[in-house]
């Protein structure tokens, strides 16, 4: 097929560092490509995808820093490009709205982020005539009146995180530092356990600035350290290294792309039941789930019980990039011979 990927232009793809929207459209464009599909990416001009790409934007916009103009000057170049295309898959806000002028194209869409806010609605309006794609079963739990085509978990190339023994003898948190997503728990964890904690996440916004200025920075010493914001490289180095993963999310977090990094790495996730972490995470074979802070600082000291060739297998079996693939174009098929979809068929 002639698959085009329209991606957000607020970051590369792949992203330098944080990026997870990014990271998974990198490599789903180059899966595509090694199964024998013409895949291309309309992204922004400094991306190095290796794959057919096309751009509006010479630089990405930044996150939290761009607005509606922005994106929607953005999508009306790639549907520019997107002339003759089998199917569209867009990761955009705006484009399921703005196809509706290419009536005969087959467009499909993933909700990135919670069903349950503001974009809700949007979802709604647009589900009857572009698929909408879901990443967990919790995401699609929360779609009420939204036509979920198809659930399609995250997938690594896990030959690109080769396997760590942990023996740098820390805990890991690694993700945005946002308060919902627990770093302050991961570090009051840690203590309480007598580990380690090294925490690495980007704080580029407002919100993540102030919570590391007001929150995190006063708790940092000799076994909590700050180590910055990581590119690929030095996060693989930390995963493998570390004993484990440290993630006390707060929110229902749509899926968890570290927690299945971490696992390509053979490194055991300790985590809450929040959002999609049930889906990843096998409790008691390839980490602990925890209901609360106690039972976390419990599940630290026994890790040591989890062997790291069941994580590593976890991720090969269940969150490979080949099944995200895979799957991916199944839906993919049935989107472009007008099986799902109702705007699929040409009215002119």
């Amino acid at each position: 097929m002639r698959i085009v990927i329209v991606a957000p232009p607020w970051l590369p793809v792949p992203p330098p560092a944080y990026g997870g929207t990014e990271t998974v459209l990198d490599g789903l464009a180059r899966g595509l490509k090694a199964a024998g599909h013409e895949v291309m990416l309309f992204t922004t001009g400094e991306a190095t995808c290796d794959v057919e790409r096309k751009w509006f934007f010479e630089q990405a916009i930044g996150v939290g820093v761009g607005g509606a103009a922005q994106e929607i000057r953005h999508v009306v170049h790639a549907y520019e490009e997107a002339e003759g295309a089998d199917v569209v898959h867009d990761h955009t806000l705006i484009g399921p709205m703005y196809c509706d002028r290419f009536p005969g194209l087959p467009v499909l869409t993933t909700n990135h982020g919670p069903f349950e806010s503001d974009l809700i609605d949007l979802y709604r309006i647009v589900s009857h005539r572009v698929p909408v794609i879901a990443i967990s079963h919790h995401q699609a739990s929360g779609a009420v009146g939204v036509e979920v085509a198809a659930v399609i978990h995250h997938g690594v190339e896990t030959s690109a995180f080769p396997v760590g023994r942990g023996s740098g003898g820390y805990a890991l948190f690694l993700g945005r530092l946002n308060p919902t997503k627990g770093a302050h728990i991961a570090a009051h964890v840690a203590r309480r356990a007598g580990i380690p904690l090294r925490i690495a996440g980007k704080r580029s916004e407002p919100i993540e600035i102030d919570y590391f200025e007001s929150t995190l920075k006063p708790m940092l010493g000799a076994d909590i350290e700050y180590v910055g914001e990581v590119d690929h490289d030095t996060k693989v180095d930390l995963l493998g290294g570390a004993t484990m993963l440290l993630n006390p999310i707060e929110w229902p977090e749509p899926f968890g792309m570290v927690m299945i990094e971490a696992l390509a790495c053979g490194t055991p996730v300790v985590t809450t039941p929040h959002g999609a972490a049930p889906e990843i995470v096998e409790d008691g074979v390839t980490g602990f789930i925890c209901a609360d802070e106690p039972e976390l600082v419990d599940a630290v000291g026994r890790v040591s019980e989890l062997d790291r060739d069941n994580c590593r297998r976890s991720a090969e079996e269940r969150f490979s990039l080949r099944r995200m693939v895979d799957e991916h174009v199944a839906v993919f098929e049935r989107a472009a011979n007008g099986e799902i979809g109702a705007r699929l068929v040409d009215t002119k």
